[in-house]
């Protein structure tokens, strides 16, 4: 059946699901629960207040809070007025919370005690620092106020600026309107069949694209929207039974594998979860579905550019296309596979760049032309930079960034591909495949590895089980065992790793990597 356009602003999305269900659970955290029309008074009374403190439509309102029911009702506040919401990643330290201070040029920031210290001073555009620990609320700004600023928002207008949390150094401030995130919305909750019975959880951080869309889905949906907060894999599953969570939207390996690896998961019953969405290369995917397999699982391709999700499988996608695809693109959304040196077309079952547009494309990069007019041809298809490749019904598949792809000895060699080889290793949990610098081939791959708990591995077992499995040229020449992951948001920097082998090198006079030798004729 076709589904009608449904656009609208962040405001109103959450006023008119408050008219319709009052009384019904909007949000839920450890530390505390709303309901639809609690959230919305929240929300109204943070409105109040930046309207007292002068802000105007275009402003930018940052956000700097632990994830929770003040946070999502700080979004709306700004959304309301017409400000431009900037949530800032709780994790940065100062010098991070200043870069992104100052490039947006908020004219406000919410905050809570726990990160004041992190505010600088010296942000020549920021006129307000507000703790809503204290309360935030101008009772002499009146109701009719927030409407009247609220009616004049355009669903074009810019709602927020989300930074990238990509794998390179510089993150930009992606523009996402009104219409690409409720549109999107309103996608989610068609694809994943979402219902005000469902129950959806997920501990993607709330300054990401994807936490916050979730949280937009779940309002359109009218499903309570259930976040732990601070995620801990060893809490995850009691709270996952105790809230009777349905939609568990993990959509990364390393919230959802520590989840799953748990000693004590086949203790907890996870009956009541009938949908997971999660990425990763086909074999995590397929052990993932072993784990819970009266769930259907589903996967995507995402990316902040997108508002988060660009393609998404169906229910009803075979079990294997939603195993080694990312799905179908969103509605109203248009996908190319081209030749990232002609444009041109490529056929289904041939890599190339992704190019997209359509309603839930963000609007360009904040304060950044030149990277904006990079990034967009003459007729309006953004340029990703990522290489996937679809089958014949359309589904797209991620394979890796095209500045993930190593040249070793004149051979391309994607580090998606090594690293879903060495996910077989039955004592591997996460790896991160980098290019380490090599004077004989220019460069080769490296290994960072976390192993699975309990499991032990050496280098040289790693690079045996790769040697004659794959080609020698994609086997890597170092390995390094990590607990930790120099992370962005949910994304492991993959630069930081490129940079600390490259820097144990150096220090170890190391030019060349050790040659390697496989039974099987040279490649």
């Amino acid at each position: 059946m076709r589904s009608f356009i449904s656009a609208t602003t962040l405001g109103d999305l959450l006023d008119g699901r408050a008219a319709v269900a009052p009384d019904a659970t909007a949000v839920v955290f450890p530390d505390g629960r709303r309901t639809y029309a609690e959230l919305a008074a929240d929300a109204q009374r943070i409105a109040r207040g930046l309207i007292g403190l002068g802000v105007r439509p275009g402003d930018r309102v940052g956000v700097l809070l632990p994830a929770s029911p003040d946070l999502l009702a700080a979004l709306f506040a700004a959304a309301k007025v017409g400000a431009i919401a900037v949530p800032v990643n709780a994790r940065f330290k100062a010098g991070e919370v200043r870069q992104l201070v100052v490039h947006s040029g908020m004219a406000v920031l919410l905050t809570a005690p726990p990160f004041r210290d992190l505010v600088p001073a010296d942000a020549p555009e920021l006129r307000h620092v507000v703790d809503l620990d204290g309360g935030f609320d101008d009772p002499s700004v009146p109701d009719a106020a927030v409407l009247r600023e609220q009616e004049s928002v355009r669903v074009r207008d810019p709602a927020v600026i989300v930074y990238t949390s990509g794998t390179t150094a510089a993150p930009k401030g992606a523009l996402l309107s009104h219409e690409a995130l409720t549109r999107l919305a309103a996608g989610i909750v068609e694809r994943m069949r979402l219902t005000p019975d469902d129950r959806v959880w997920t501990a993607i951080p709330l300054f990401h694209g994807g936490g916050i869309t979730f949280a937009l889905s779940c309002v359109r949906a009218g499903a309570p929207f259930v976040h732990p907060g601070a995620f801990d894999p060893a809490s995850t599953l009691p709270y996952l039974v105790a809230e009777g969570v349905t939609v568990a939207l993990a959509a990364f390996e390393t919230i959802w594998m520590p989840v799953l690896d748990r000693p004590d998961f086949a203790a907890h019953d996870l009956s009541r979860i009938r949908l997971v969405m999660a990425v990763g290369v086909p074999e995590r995917l397929r052990e993932m579905a072993r784990r819970l397999p009266a769930a259907v699982h589903v996967s995507c391709v995402a990316m902040t550019e997108s508002s988060a999700f660009l393609t998404l499988n169906r229910l009803d996608d075979p079990p294997e296309a939603r195993a080694t695809t990312g799905g179908h693109p969103m509605p109203g959304m248009r996908c190319r596979v081209v030749d990232p040196e002609t444009g041109r077309d490529r056929p289904p079952g041939v890599d190339g760049e992704l190019w997209f547009r359509g309603p839930n494309a963000f609007d360009g990069y904040f304060r950044d032309p030149a990277a904006t007019a990079a990034a967009f041809d003459d007729e309006g298809w953004f340029h990703s930079g990522d290489l996937v490749v679809a089958d014949a019904a359309g589904r797209l598949a991620f394979r890796s960034r095209l500045k993930d792809m190593l040249k070793v000895g004149g051979e391309n060699v994607a580090a998606a591909e090594v690293e879903g080889h060495l996910l077989g290793h039955p004592a591997v949990g996460i790896v991160a495949v980098v290019a380490a610098p090599d004077a004989h081939y220019v460069e080769v791959p490296a290994a960072f590895v976390q192993l699975k708990d309990g499991a032990s591995a050496t280098e040289e077992e790693l690079i045996g089980f790769c040697l004659d499995a794959i080609a020698t040229f994609r086997v890597p020449r170092y390995v390094r065992f990590v607990d930790e992951w120099p992370m962005s948001g949910t994304k492991i920097k993959k630069f930081v790793l490129r940079e600390r082998i490259a820097d144990e090198l150096r220090r170890r006079g190391i030019t060349e990597a050790p040659r390697l030798r496989s039974s099987n004729p040279p490649r």
